[in-house]
């Protein structure tokens, strides 16, 4: 009789969704300057090796000033689809059956990139991942913060010719000074045309933040979330609703919101009965993809089988994939959760 895997080693190996993924964010700096070579842009950075040094941050802002810096070399479809194939080749050696990919046109629009060659490249990667991999995976559109609403209506609208290829909204970049209210009015109008919803907050933002996503956005899915533990209320709203929480464990050890994993709030989430899942947020400039931030995260706070078993069954939960596929999906998780047992 074969000895069951050890929790981490079950959480390489089972399959899983991932929910918090910031496409631009999946760019390794080899694909950086090799973009760049192609779409002759000019990087302040001599080698690969020093790009990758810069990969120091102390919170969110510094992070983002390196990102914005990165996503430069995307210009052409091409290399929309190029980002998102080595994406999901890297994922697909994680278990991750399911995607749901962040994409901030916002970044690419004011460089003068049409939204036909973001939307285009990312979606046929999308394509190809289901016919190739056997990934599922969807598109969401996420508008930058920092910027006005009027802005993101005007993005919404280049969009909508190229709705089918998209399947909700998200809210992404600087959090403090930029809360979910700022963009109340185009979330509804995202809500009236059927889109999903979700949003970050809870990162480096208060519980306040959060309470405003659920109640003035109505998200149905609160990306980060870490804050809540701040707020008995919201902990118990949070749990009574199962409202998802898309955790990003590596994301938050990088940007300093938790000074060491052991000390990461996801098992205190987990035993609160909220509806967490684990994702890896920009996983080329946080050290790690999914089974990273999995088998990292399993050793550092100790969690069992079962909690690897609910972590990836509430990857699938909290998805936005119909009814079959998601039965499906959680067949997969059971099937290989009673073989191991």
């Amino acid at each position: 009789m074969t000895q069951p895997l050890s929790p981490a080693e079950l959480a390489r190996r089972i399959p899983k969704a991932e929910l918090h993924l910031h496409i631009e964010g999946s760019l390794e700096p080899e694909l950086i300057f090799s973009l760049a070579q192609r779409n002759g842009v000019s990087l302040p950075y001599a080698s690969v090796e020093a790009l990758r040094a810069a990969y120091a941050f102390t919170d969110l802002q510094s992070f983002l000033d390196i990102y914005y810096a990165g996503a430069s070399v995307l210009l052409r479809e091409a290399d929309f689809y190029d980002m998102a194939w080595a994406y999901f080749q890297r994922a697909h050696a994680d278990q991750v059956i399911h995607a749901e990919l962040f994409f901030d046109p916002q970044t690419h629009t004011e460089r003068g990139v049409s939204m036909a060659a973001v939307i285009g490249g990312l979606s046929r990667a999308c394509a190809d991942a289901q016919q190739k991999l056997g990934i599922s995976a969807a598109l969401i559109l996420c508008f930058l913060r920092h910027l006005s609403e009027d802005d993101a209506f005007a993005t919404l609208e280049a969009a909508l010719p190229h709705r089918a290829h998209f399947i909700g909204v998200g809210l992404d970049s600087s959090e403090l000074g930029h809360p979910p209210s700022k963009f109340e009015r185009v979330f509804a109008r995202c809500r009236e045309l059927g889109l999903h919803v979700v949003a970050h907050a809870g990162e480096e933002g208060p519980p306040e933040y959060m309470w405003q996503a659920i109640d003035l956005l109505k998200v149905e899915r609160i990306d980060h979330g870490v804050a809540c533990l701040q707020d008995p209320l919201l902990v118990a709203e949070l749990a009574h609703t199962r409202l998802p929480l898309t955790v990003c464990p590596l994301s938050n050890l990088k940007l300093c919101v938790v000074n060491d994993l052991s000390a990461h709030p996801l098992k205190r989430m987990l035993d609160a009965g909220l509806c967490v899942t684990i994702n890896s947020d920009d996983p080329a400039y946080f050290g790690g993809y999914m089974n990273a931030n999995f088998v990292q995260t399993v050793e550092a706070l100790g969690l069992t089988r079962d909690e690897v078993i609910t972590l990836a069954s509430n990857s699938f939960e909290a998805s936005f994939v119909d009814a079959d596929r998601r039965s499906a999906c959680l067949q997969q998780v059971s099937s290989l959760a009673r073989v191991q047992a």
